[in-house]
């Protein structure tokens, strides 16, 4: 014990972190989905970075906004107490991540990307619709079993 709290071990010091950051970590960045959207809001960032001044204010913006979108209403869905908000932000998720694809269609047609960069996302953007349905079914078998419970309705 006396060897973590020196610090002197690196092993133990390194479980330690771990073991914090797993603590700390909020529940939404937990999901495989939404560590999935946030990778490809990254990708989509740094891609905007490459296209002209004059598309800042059209397809930059958009593409941006949507990506975000998607990894941003995962969290809140997830955060969300009542079964039908965390269905509402899951469907909003889910129509921005088409957006998103969408918009990395535009960029392949303005030749801003490849043809195999633009299957890429767009694959890893289904990936990321079929993950949101995922949640989807799964709040709404919960939300029939948390009916089913409880007094009958008159």
């Amino acid at each position: 014990m006396d060897k973590i709290i020196r610090g002197s071990d690196n092993q133990s010091e390194n479980i330690r972190r771990s073991e914090d950051q797993i603590k700390y970590t909020p529940r939404h960045e937990r999901l495989w989905v939404w560590q999935k959207a946030h990778q490809l809001r990254l990708i989509i960032h740094k891609i905007c970075r490459t296209i002209p001044k004059d598309e800042r204010f059209r397809l930059k913006d958009q593409i941006e906004r949507s990506s975000n979108s998607v990894a941003d209403n995962l969290a809140e869905g997830n955060s969300s107490y009542y079964y039908n908000e965390k269905t509402k932000h899951f469907y909003i998720a889910r129509r921005e991540a088409a957006e998103t694809q969408n918009h990395i269609r535009n960029l392949e047609g303005k030749l801003y990307i490849n043809v195999k960069e633009s299957h890429t996302l767009i694959y890893a953007y289904e990936e990321v619709i079929r993950g949101i349905n995922g949640l989807i079914r799964r709040v709404k078998q919960k939300q029939d079993i948390s009916r089913s419970k409880g007094s009958p309705k008159l």
